[in-house]
């Protein structure tokens, strides 16, 4: 009985640069085969469990990552731990690359996802408080720092991992910031003629201290949930005197 066959990588490590990094990581999220939903009629949606078994993966993936590192990380070593085949995890995930970049977007969708506030309706200072807040809560905690650290490591060997990290993270919170900031401007409850701008400094305002101390120094003690609201609310302060409306 033969095996399906699949594509192999060739085994030069992670030194690709540039576009075609980049191309590799975004054929690999197209040839990832997609899971749907489905709901029941007396009941709430259930995940399919082909969605269960690849949510399990990327838990699986995130623990070795951090433990062993990206480079001396294996998807023999991930599938192992998981109790899946190789064949099984490649056939979620087409490469390490694309694996991480779930990792890491999953990490990513906390901050800037359906907790953050930004899909819901309200004034300017609920909306930015509770991005904010929540964001604040995300950079702080020890397996998003861990996360971090690993992709900073790794970056001078795997230039890739730097840009998937920040497209999936950052990059990701940034635009839909903008997004929310360009909508509410054109209603007329902020003036923001760049609303990227305004994106950026106002994440800049709330997560660069906190997220730069707590890198460099891991002792550091955790703030209180009492000083990142305070944190916050005094970086809605400055936003909303810079780019909000006098009624």
């Amino acid at each position: 009985m033969t095996t399906p066959s699949r594509l192999k990588w060739p085994r030069r490590g992670l030194t690709e640069r540039g576009s075609s990094f980049t191309n590799r990581l975004r054929w690999s999220q197209q040839r990832s085969p997609m899971s749907a939903s489905f709901a029941t009629d007396n009941g709430p949606r259930r995940i399919p469990r082909g969605q269960e078994r690849r949510s399990q993966l990327v838990v699986v993936a995130e623990e070795v990552f951090l433990e062993h590192g990206f480079s001396n990380s294996t998807m023999q070593q991930i599938a192992s731990r998981a109790g899946a085949s190789k064949e099984t995890l490649y056939r979620h995930f087409a490469n390490k690359e694309t694996l991480f970049a779930e990792v890491v977007s999953r990490k990513a969708s906390r901050i800037s996802g359906p907790e953050s506030g930004l899909e819901k309706q309200g004034p300017p200072r609920e909306i930015l408080f509770s991005l904010g807040l929540n964001l604040a809560r995300r950079m702080v905690e020890p397996e998003t720092l861990a996360l971090v650290r690993l992709a900073i490591a790794e970056t001078p060997r795997n230039p890739g991992l730097g840009a998937i990290l920040y497209e999936k993270g950052p990059g990701t919170t940034l635009n839909r910031l903008a997004d929310y900031l360009h909508d509410a401007a054109g209603r007329g409850e902020l003036k923001c003629p760049n609303p990227k701008e305004a994106a950026r400094l106002f994440l800049g305002a709330v997560a660069t201290n906190y997220r730069l101390v707590s890198l460099l120094d891991p002792s550091m003690a955790r703030p209180s949930e009492e000083e990142l609201q305070a944190h916050v609310n005094a970086a809605v302060d400055m936003f909303l005197c810079y780019f909000g409306t006098r009624a």
